[in-house]
């Protein structure tokens, strides 16, 4: 239920969303720089604006020794929390990082606002954090018994706090933020995707189940981003981001993936990879597989790509593709007996798209969606509480009316967005209306940056779901399985034809690659502190 901004309707009604996007940006070359950092920034952010609706924040530094902070925090979308005004306080900044938020731990107050800056004994540093730590509890009783008091109910402060605490190692004079890094990676083992500034440098870390998205672009001239000539020296800036969907806006080229795992310094001179911490043995990587399914903007690129650098060979896994042979997946597993499909606009639509391709039947709009109700627009007053979802989307009738239609959806948290859909397209003349879910039933909460319902909340768990499609109005229901998803995914990954090459290659990819699937099974990566 996803597009390139999340569906006001589906955020509010299913319960589902990401915690949050991560953005950094740091000028190539010589300082003060000619490169509208804050901009940049800013735009970043705007294009993660599916990933958080409830606050914004931008830190700039001019990156000398100290160095000068400058920072802007507003609650709602990107567009109302920073003004041009207060935007114009930070065009001195040679780097910076923003956030934008919703909240999984931590009240969506101003003071949970991401990036947090504190203090430390080598200078300020400023933290943005995309996840949720699975021993939160534990480790907030050891940063105060380090007399450490914590003004927030966020995971990032803590994190900006362990940060801030001086490792075994290092001499007291001398900052090692990789120490401080490790230490941190060494304290938690999941999930976390952090962006971490201290004077000229900002560090790209993510954790090593690599569950949560984190990619480095290359800003270039406007004249050369299409050209494949564009050198090293053409380089105007990088930038980090939680999805690569951000870059095309920006003027930035896809460079690459921060591992599992690996610690990243971006500099004005360039890109250098510090460490890698390796997860314990036998344990898989464990990328968040909703990203596919639900979160990640349809233009996003996860995975694969990390295989061009190691071997040549270039491979591309867009989020749009997997949710296309999603579809087509589904099409195999639960075909049906119909005259056309169709979605609810736009978030299954690749996967509608896929399924009726399989299928070899028309895929046709049946509803038009009203762009201009959002989550705030007005309180649900009787009468339009009565009106439903009639305020959010009208039925094409021309296009299914005496028709049987195939409605793909992506997922069905609780159960009570699709009835209403179901119903209007039913009173406007749908003889049948079947659903296909291009995902599996989601039966367990995430504990690592998704805000999933509590597992009573969730219709896959209820004993409703034992005749669901009559509980949701609909001819006939059905879901993707486990197994077809993670064909669908996996599919993407390139390997090449030559046997030994193929073999090398398949060993890599199993070392970085891997996926978390929670939510559908109840197996989680790492071993939870109840």
């Amino acid at each position: 239920m996803c597009d390139s901004v999340r569906e006001a309707m589906e955020s509010e009604e299913s319960g589902l969303t990401e915690e949050c996007g991560v953005f950094g940006c740091v000028a190539a070359g010589q300082w003060p720089t000619q490169l509208e950092v804050t901009e940049v920034l800013a735009l970043g952010l705007v294009a993660l604006q599916h990933r958080g609706q409830e606050s914004a924040g931008i830190v700039t530094s001019n990156g000398s020794s100290p160095p000068t902070y400058s920072i802007l925090k507003g609650m709602g979308l990107v567009s109302s929390a920073f003004r041009p005004e207060d935007l114009q306080k930070l065009r001195v900044g040679n780097l910076g990082i923003g956030h934008t938020r919703y909240s999984t731990t931590g009240v969506s107050e101003l003071h949970n606002c991401q990036p947090f800056v504190v203090d430390t004994l080598h200078g300020k540093i400023a933290v943005a954090h995309n996840g949720e730590l699975v021993n939160a509890a534990a480790l907030r009783k050891k940063v105060m018994r380090h007399g450490v008091g914590l003004s927030t109910s966020s995971d990032s402060e803590l994190i900006t706090q362990l940060l801030a605490l001086t490792p075994p190692m290092e001499e007291l004079d001398t900052p090692d933020w990789v120490a401080r890094i490790k230490n941190l990676m060494n304290e938690t083992p999941t999930a976390y995707s952090l962006l971490v500034m201290h004077t000229d440098v900002i560090y790209a870390v993510r954790d090593p189940y690599g569950n949560r998205p984190l990619c480095i672009g290359r800003l270039v001239p406007v004249s050369k981003l299409q050209s494949a000539g564009a050198e090293d020296g053409d380089t105007e800036g990088w930038v980090v981001s939680s999805e690569s969907c951000s870059f095309q806006s920006i003027g930035a080229r896809y460079y690459r993936e921060v591992l599992p795992g690996e610690i990243v310094q971006i500099s004005k001179h360039g890109v250098k990879s510090l460490s890698v911490i390796p997860r314990p043995e036998g344990d898989g990587a464990a990328f968040c597989i909703f990203e596919y399914v639900y979160f990640a903007r349809p233009d996003s690129i996860f995975e694969g790509r990390f295989l061009m650098a190691e071997t040549g060979i270039t491979c591309s896994q867009m989020v749009y593709s997997v949710r296309q042979r999603c579809g087509r997946q589904l099409a195999i597993e639960a075909p049906a007996d119909v005259d056309l499909v169709s979605t609810v606009p736009e978030s299954a639509t690749p996967a509608a798209l896929g399924y009726a391709q399989q299928a070899g039947l028309p895929y046709v709009e049946v509803l038009c969606k009203n762009r201009y109700v959002g989550r705030t627009f007005i309180q649900p007053n009787t009468r339009l509480r009565q009106l439903g979802v009639a305020k959010k989307f009208g039925a094409l009738t021309d296009n299914f009316a005496g028709k049987r239609v195939l409605l793909v959806d992506d997922s069905i948290v609780r159960g009570n967005t699709i009835s209403p859909i179901i119903k209007l397209l039913r009173e406007a003349g749908a003889t049948e209306v079947h659903i296909r879910v291009a995902s599996p039933p989601i039966r367990f909460p995430c504990f690592m940056g998704i805000n999933i319902p509590t597992k009573e909340e969730l219709i896959a768990n209820k004993t409703e779901f034992e005749d669901i499609a009559s509980y949701i109005g609909a001819t006939s229901v059905q879901y993707l399985s486990v197994e077809g998803l993670l064909s669908a995914v996996q599919e993407g990954i390139c390997l090449p034809e030559d046997k030994e090459q193929r073999t090398e290659l398949s060993r890599k990819a199993s070392r970085r690659t891997g996926h978390c699937t929670a939510c559908l099974t109840g197996k989680y990566p790492v071993e939870l502190e109840w």
